[in-house]
């Protein structure tokens, strides 16, 4: 009689381990169908930006850091982001929803140009 107990709550044990198992895989499958999150980043450094061009996928976040000592901007040459004058080691971020190409420039120093390709 006492070999069929343990048995039971082995078996008990098993299960439940089972259960709280496959609770889980749901979670983890809807994780994996999701696209994940980009980032890139491109540094102000010198009256430049840097890379010039950077290609990136739908959905990615690029981030502008202001390396110099002197403020810029990070402006779309077709009106689709527009950042504040940034200062030495301030952030511009911008999310790109959209495959294309968007030129951008410095409006404190338009000679300063970039692009970013989105695929």
């Amino acid at each position: 009689m006492r070999k069929k107990n343990i048995w039971v709550a082995g078996s008990a044990t098993a299960l439940a381990s089972l259960i709280l198992l496959l609770a889980g895989l749901p979670s983890v499958m809807a994780k994996s169908d999701q696209p994940s999150t980009a980032n890139a980043e491109v540094k102000i450094d010198n009256f430049s930006f840097g890379p010039q061009t950077l290609t990136v996928a739908v959905g990615t976040t690029v981030t502008w850091t202001n390396r110099d000592d002197i403020p810029h901007t990070v402006v779309s040459t077709d009106g689709v982001f527009k950042s504040k004058v940034r200062d030495t080691d301030e952030k511009f971020s911008y999310t790109f929803t959209k495959a294309g190409e968007y030129p951008y420039y410095c409006s404190v120093h338009p000679k300063m140009t970039g692009k970013i390709v989105v695929q």
